[in-house]
């Protein structure tokens, strides 16, 4: 499947097979391509954490407006950004530079982040998209469909999965095995509406 053909038929699907089970060499292939999403200063700051306790996925469904997608489909990640990332042995993102330039961004780094806590959040949540966006993509050529989410209590879920203090949650993304197509597209606004040349 090329990548206009992913964008294509990508769509938020709600009900899934509860019985499929993705393997562990899909998981881990799906997860390796989304860690190749872009963030900033290349500071890898999203933390996917993967759900597969049954019990813990009951729980955060209920904390998800019952959501059924939440248990029933083959894989729950929950994507998270730490926040602090970028002061934690920044030189480890620049680790195959030539010296000079790993100690320039290494820097910049330091300057850009230091005392912007705005900046720290607002990366995060622009990387998570770009990665949960690589996840769906990644996971329709696998032949999987997959449900981004925001319909959670953030405090609730991150207490559940012991989040660490520095890190904020995302959002979710469910893959698995559609037991139904999505329903047709409600509307798309024109291009015109939506594409602005130079200035509004």
């Amino acid at each position: 499947m090329n990548v206009s053909q992913a964008i294509i038929e990508r769509r938020s699907v709600k009900a899934y097979d509860p019985q499929h089970r993705m393997t562990e060499t899909e998981i881990q292939q799906l997860l390796s391509l989304a860690m190749l999403s872009p963030t900033a200063f290349n500071i890898q700051h999203w933390r996917f954490v993967v759900v597969t306790d049954p019990v813990l996925r009951h729980q955060i469904r209920a904390v998800s407006w019952n959501q059924a997608q939440v248990t029933d489909a083959s894989l729950l990640i929950i994507l998270t950004a730490d926040l602090k990332a970028w002061e934690k042995k920044p030189e480890r993102y620049w680790a195959n530079a030539p010296q000079q330039v790993s100690d320039y961004l290494v820097n910049a780094i330091h300057g850009y982040y230091t005392d912007h806590t705005q900046a720290q959040r607002d990366e995060g949540m622009r990387s998570g998209g770009m990665a949960a966006m690589t996840l769906m993509l990644a996971a329709k050529e696998m032949g999987y469909d997959t449900c981004p989410m925001d319909g959670f209590d953030f405090d609730a879920v991150a207490k559940l999965i012991n989040l660490p203090a520095d890190h904020v949650p995302v959002m979710f993304v469910v893959v698995g095995k559609a037991l139904e197509p999505a329903k047709a597209r409600g509307g798309q606004l024109a291009m015109d509406e939506v594409v602005i040349y130079n200035t509004f």
